[in-house]
């Protein structure tokens, strides 16, 4: 089964694009998470971490 799917693959032109545009996804995705984390406010994420806790919320 893999022997022929990786035949079939083969066969296709243009092919090696695909993994080098999901890898790029791949990095822009994780790389903009990265600067979020470190740019986000502390107040932000001090508000977001006790959001669980807050008795104040309606409940559904």
């Amino acid at each position: 089964m893999l022997k022929f799917i990786k035949n079939h693959m083969e066969s296709m032109e243009g092919i090696a694009t695909y993994p080098m545009i999901s890898l790029l996804i791949f990095f822009v995705f994780f790389a903009l998470l990265f600067w979020w984390v470190f740019t986000a406010s502390k107040q932000h994420i001090k508000e977001m971490s006790e959001l669980p806790l807050d008795e104040n919320q309606p409940k559904p």
